[in-house]
């Protein structure tokens, strides 16, 4: 029989949240004899996960908090739980502190624990919530709020619900020494497990050939076992194309696509009484196939909320008279129309207002004017199959100053003259730009189809939010790049807080990820942020912030240092040349820019 113990370890890994699973991916490169699957899944989700996966192969688990106990239940294999550690906590609150002190601490005994000891020790005064069920998060959340609490530093399972309910929630992420002492706990076990089926893993595999679909082979290619009756001709040529790639110590993951379903197989090899065989097990692959005409897309709820939630609109959480505005509009059927600049979240709004509507349960179609072919305006607004021709259907039109002026008015004469409007829900965007004549198209739909409008604001009319929304998005970055990013180096928000950002949020977005992508460290720099800030002015050809610069209420101290800012960002963040340009020391600028980084309530 084959020696397997010379085998990479296989591992499970279960995270609660998408980085995690990256950052364990990163962390298994230092472990050579680790081989790591990873799949996301929180509590219930995660043990479900397990549950249907074919776990003979795995020789371990690794989970966080009360998933890796509910793991722990559906499987005899070992499962070891990636500690949240002091430092992972410590991380979180700092980077909390850097634009309130108004937090709390919300999670299972894993996190809160930890943080009980930190407090004690650093004689910290944060209220801290242990929960024991995801049922329980709802009722703390409403007595934090009745403390006037807005902010939770929490695990997975409340991160999700303390969002929902309007809270700024930051993640409490493992760090890279967590994940660290995970993985090669989970090695030993690992190797501890194997030992003790190694014997039996030849009859563990034969006796789930019964599964749905799962097809053997045999070294003549010949088909000698299908779970689901004779596999057709493509099939069966499909596999055999695969059997030369098939690795000998583990499997092979590959798509095949019959007709309009795309499959996913897992191809291994096994020997049985000195005869090479090759399994392949079939299971439907969740990659969407659905083509679609070019300019026009349709989503369904569960797809737009996934955009919404990973989108710049969500982390900025819309409020006051903005967020009344659009639960108000989401319950009525006229046209909307959502006024704003490029950048400021206008699609995610048609989003958030058809998920609010009672029409979600019925699709979500973009038409997106600057994409439309000859075929696709065909398709539009001649054929049977067209989003204009359905019921219930809401759908967005973006960019069609983009069309041909024929274009925009065959469209406006098409939901004019059949009232669309009673049978669909129509949502428009339409860019304002401060100071400029607004387009005749908007004024056009105005004046035609009298919808009902909401103006999204331009980030720069947001400028005391912005520490907040940098701390928040950084605590997402944080997640996706399996960074520990704590805050900004001192006079360096203030720099972000004096740019116009004609881009708004989507410009803010990207700023702060190339910044965090150049971060080696646990501060982003000022030098670093003045260069990608003048590069940004020279690339939307805007006016320099000095041109529009009034002294009318500023002390000494504050033109000083907006001088210094203006000088910094001309030189592209070359502090020396900065310093001599102005006839002053480094060491002067530095104290200058210093002096203005301030914490924000």
């Amino acid at each position: 029989m084959q020696d397997r113990f010379a085998e990479p370890v296989h591992i499970l890994a279960i995270a609660p949240y998408e980085a995690m699973a990256s950052s364990l991916q990163r962390s298994a490169e230092s472990f050579p004899d680790v081989l790591l699957d990873t799949y996301t899944g929180d509590l219930q989700e995660g043990a479900d996960i397990v549950r249907r996966l074919d776990l003979s192969s795995f020789d371990a688990i690794l989970s966080r908090g009360g998933t890796a106990r509910l793991i722990q239940q559906a499987t005899d294999l070992p499962v070891v739980e990636i500690p949240v550690l002091i430092n992972d906590v410590l991380r979180t609150i700092k980077l909390a502190e850097n634009y309130t002190d108004r937090m709390a601490v919300v999670g299972f005994s894993g996190v809160t624990g930890n943080a009980h000891t930190l407090c004690n020790l650093l004689r910290m005064e944060i209220p801290i919530e242990t929960v024991r069920s995801p049922e329980e998060v709802p009722e703390v959340l409403n007595r934090l709020r009745k403390m006037q609490i807005n902010t939770v530093i929490c695990d997975a399972v409340t991160h999700r619900t303390a969002r929902n309910s309007g809270f700024q929630a930051l993640l409490i992420t493992s760090g890279e020494r967590s994940l660290h002492e995970a993985i090669s706990s989970a090695l030993q076990q690992g190797r501890r497990f194997r030992a003790l089926r190694n014997e039996n893993t030849m009859l563990r595999i034969m006796l789930r050939q019964n599964m749905e679909q799962c097809m053997v082979l045999d070294s003549e290619k010949d088909v000698i076992y299908a779970s689901a009756g004779r596999p057709s001709d493509e099939t069966v040529a499909a596999m055999r194309r695969r059997i030369s790639s098939i690795p000998a110590n583990r499997d092979l993951l590959f798509f095949h696509q019959e007709g309009t379903t795309l499959h996913t197989v897992t191809a291994s090899r096994f020997q049985l009484q000195n005869r090479q065989l090759y399994l392949f097990r079939d299971q439907p692959a969740r990659i969407p196939l659905r083509s679609a005409q070019s300019g026009i897309r349709f989503y369904d709820a569960a797809e737009c909320e996934q955009l919404l939630s990973g989108s710049f609109f969500t982390l900025s959480k819309p409020e006051g008279e903005l967020e009344a505005k659009l639960a108000s509009l989401s319950r009525q059927r006229d046209p909307v129309m959502i006024l704003g600049e490029e950048g400021t979240g206008r699609e995610q709004a048609a989003r958030a207002l058809y998920l609010q509507s009672e029409m979600k349960n019925h699709p979500f179609v973009v038409v997106d004017g600057s994409r439309i072919s000859d075929r696709s305006w065909n398709y539009l607004t001649e054929h049977d199959d067209s989003p204009l021709g359905t019921t219930g259907t809401t759908v967005f039109f973006h960019h069609l100053e983009e069309l041909s002026p024929q274009r925009q008015h065959t469209l406006l004469s098409l939901i004019e003259e059949s009232n669309l409007a009673r049978r669909l829900r129509l949502l428009f965007a339409c860019e304002v730009q401060d100071g400029r004549a607004v387009h005749a198209l908007t004024r056009e739909i105005s004046s035609r189809l009298n919808p009902l409008s909401v103006q999204l604001p331009a980030l720069r009319t947001r400028r005391d939010e912005i520490p907040a929304l940098a701390s928040v998005y950084l605590s997402n970055l944080n997640m996706e790049l399996g960074k520990q990013i704590s805050g900004f180096e001192p006079g360096t928000l203030e720099m972000l807080v004096r740019y116009d950002w004609p881009g708004n949020y989507a410009q803010f977005k990207r700023v702060l990820h190339e910044l965090s992508v150049m971060t080696d460290g646990h501060y982003i720099s000022g030098t670093d942020t003045a260069e990608m800030l003048g590069q940004e002015r020279t690339f939307f050809r805007s006016a320099p912030d000095s041109a529009a610069f009034s002294a009318e209420g500023m002390t000494l101290e504050e033109i000083t240092r907006h001088i210094i800012e203006q000088a910094l960002a001309a030189n592209k963040g070359n502090q020396s040349e900065t310093a001599r340009r102005l006839g002053i020391s480094r060491s002067t600028l530095w104290r200058v820019l210093g002096s203005g980084s301030r914490k924000t309530p």
